[in-house]
């Protein structure tokens, strides 16, 4: 294992897509849901122990070599919003071929011929994480972080947000996102005995309605 490789693999600039989404975050801004920094931290809070929660899960249990087509189904079982559900399969493509360029895996190869059109992307990030020859721990921390460091950044575009004071929403997230990291962890590998009904299905019915009435905008800054 090449702790080297999470570094790249977390790496904001690494290649994924990841830059053109919001997490949400546009539609919280517009619907006066998040102001600044306060606000911020609530919804990053909320998104981690749900949204972020599930998706640490998934990766993880892809990094352990679960079934990524039954993981994809158990993602899409988890993703109510058809538009969350677009965007999760466009954001698997997007890294999906930075994946295959940077650490080449026969797995890699077969779940993109299995979903042309892209995996979803936890799913997909999970799948990475094992080429890279990390583990589920490194999958799942890479998932929870990304679920509120994107609409932190984003915050600080559509707000015009002090950088610093973004950082610092993350910052303080930190043992909150060990914790969800650990549970992630603990139910990806009952998946092993108990099948993907072992994962967490927490509900964001906000992200759910605002991703819909986001994707009916005329004009956005982000993709969702």
């Amino acid at each position: 294992m090449s702790r080297a490789a999470l570094l790249v693999l977390a790496d904001g600039r690494f290649p994924a897509g990841g830059h053109a989404h919001s997490g949400g975050a546009e539609a919280a801004v517009k619907a006066g849901r998040i102001k600044g920094a306060a606000s911020l931290a609530d919804f990053c809070r909320g998104r981690l122990h749900t949204a972020g929660s599930v998706a640490a899960a998934l990766s993880a249990a892809a990094a352990l070599g679960i079934d990524p087509v039954a993981l994809d189904r158990a993602a899409d079982a988890r993703t109510p919003s058809p538009a969350l559900r677009v965007a999760a399969r466009k954001l698997g493509r997007q890294l999906m071929r930075a994946a295959r360029s940077t650490w080449p895996s026969a797995e890699l190869d077969g779940l993109a011929r299995e979903f042309p059109k892209g995996a979803h992307q936890p799913v997909v990030l999970g799948l990475t994480a094992r080429a890279a020859g990390l583990g589920p721990v490194d999958a799942a921390y890479c998932a929870a972080y990304e679920n509120v460091s994107g609409p932190a950044t984003a915050t600080v575009r559509l707000l015009s947000l002090d950088p610093f004071d973004a950082a610092g929403v993350l910052a303080r997230l930190a043992p909150e996102l060990d914790r969800v990291v650990d549970r992630a962890v603990e139910a990806a590998r009952r998946v092993v005995d108990e099948g993907v009904d072992a994962l967490p299905a927490a509900s964001a019915p906000l992200l759910e309605i605002g991703a819909e009435v986001h994707a009916g905008w005329p004009v956005r800054l982000f993709a969702s």
